[in-house]
């Protein structure tokens, strides 16, 4: 049995505008601009959005990078 993946998530914050965190969807992940805002509402609205699934060791690099770019982010073992 293969063990479950891992994913990020970045939680909203009272700091970042929609406009930056979307622009590092767009940059780190290379996601398209819509697939970016769409993450971007979810953290927005819902206050926090999965913007990464992997290994372990994937999700804490993409944490560790969410966290240079100044965005509040954390990992867990997927559902």
């Amino acid at each position: 049995m293969l063990a479950s993946p891992w994913v990020t998530i970045v939680w909203d914050d009272p700091v970042n505008l929609m406009s930056y965190v979307t622009f590092v969807f767009r940059t780190y992940f290379g996601y398209t601009t819509e697939h970016a805002e769409e993450l971007m509402l979810q953290v927005h609205n819902d206050g926090k959005s999965v913007v990464s699934t992997g290994s372990r060791e994937a999700m804490e690099r993409d944490v560790q990078a969410m966290h240079e770019y100044g965005l509040w982010a954390t990992m867990e073992r997927a559902e």
